[in-house]
């Protein structure tokens, strides 16, 4: 078995990472990587620390998006402290706050595909204004919502304002919860007109579901990421935070 120092081509790193070797070569250009040895030649000497580092970058990458993924790698080879730590915590803060927002659409889909919209009064309608307000969202939202076919309110008065009917109510929102669990404006633009007739949420609760396990997946190559960060971390240069006398 290789000591950690041991010296190692580009290709190595590569199989070993499950990348190509011109992205090794990418990641220690973006500070992914510890920057490598040379010999005199100019070949880079890299080390199991090398290997280590690509492995917890594209666990992070598929946990986080390759952005974020570098920002996590450069703290950890700068500062493995506080500052790294306070990454990682974002980003199971993201995760933990979709898991959320995926279960509020989940129960908000359900009651809202078997809510009955007969026997309503005109007094029932809202303004754009007093819609806003009732689902957490700025009057744009609606207004953009309205551009884009997703609701449209009836107008009235001389100037055209917006007036929702109930029913204009029900369908913001079933759009609000499907928007809070990550789906795109053309999607249901196109989804809008069967869902009003309720003949398609079986395809919201696969849509649902989908998100659920991209959720899932995501988390776990956070868990992952970690494990390999943790065998990382100990051969960081970094210096030791001491107390304050």
């Amino acid at each position: 078995m290789r000591s950690r120092n041991s010296a190692l081509r580009t290709v190595d790193v590569a199989r070993r990472a499950g990348c190509s070797v011109q992205q090794v070569r990418n990641l220690e250009r973006d500070g992914v990587l510890p920057p490598a040895e040379r010999t005199a030649s100019g070949y880079r000497l890299y080390t199991e620390t090398h290997v280590q580092a690509a492995v917890a970058y594209r666990a992070l990458a598929a946990g986080t998006g390759p952005v974020e993924a570098k920002r996590i790698m450069r703290a950890a080879h700068a500062s493995p402290g506080s500052g790294l730590l306070a990454l990682l915590d974002a980003a199971h803060a993201r995760l933990a706050a979709e898991r959320r927002d995926l279960a509020l659409a989940r129960r908000a889909a359900e009651a809202i595909g078997a809510e009955p919209i007969e026997d309503v009064r005109p007094s029932d309608a809202m303004t754009v204004s007093e819609l806003a307000a009732a689902l957490g969202v700025r009057p744009s939202t609606l207004r953009h919502w309205d551009a884009e076919g997703l609701v449209v309110p009836g107008r009235t008065g001389p100037r055209g304002a917006r007036r929702y009917a109930p029913a204009d109510v029900r369908d913001a929102r079933i759009v609000h919860q499907l928007r809070l669990a990550g789906h795109r404006i053309a999607p249901l633009r196109a989804l809008m007109p069967d869902l009003r007739s309720t003949r398609r949420w079986d395809e919201v609760r696969t849509a649902l579901a989908a998100r659920d396990a991209s959720i899932n997946a995501r988390s776990r190559s956070l868990l992952e990421a970690a494990a390999a960060l943790a065998v990382l971390l100990p051969a960081s240069s970094a210096a030791p935070v001491t107390a304050a006398p």
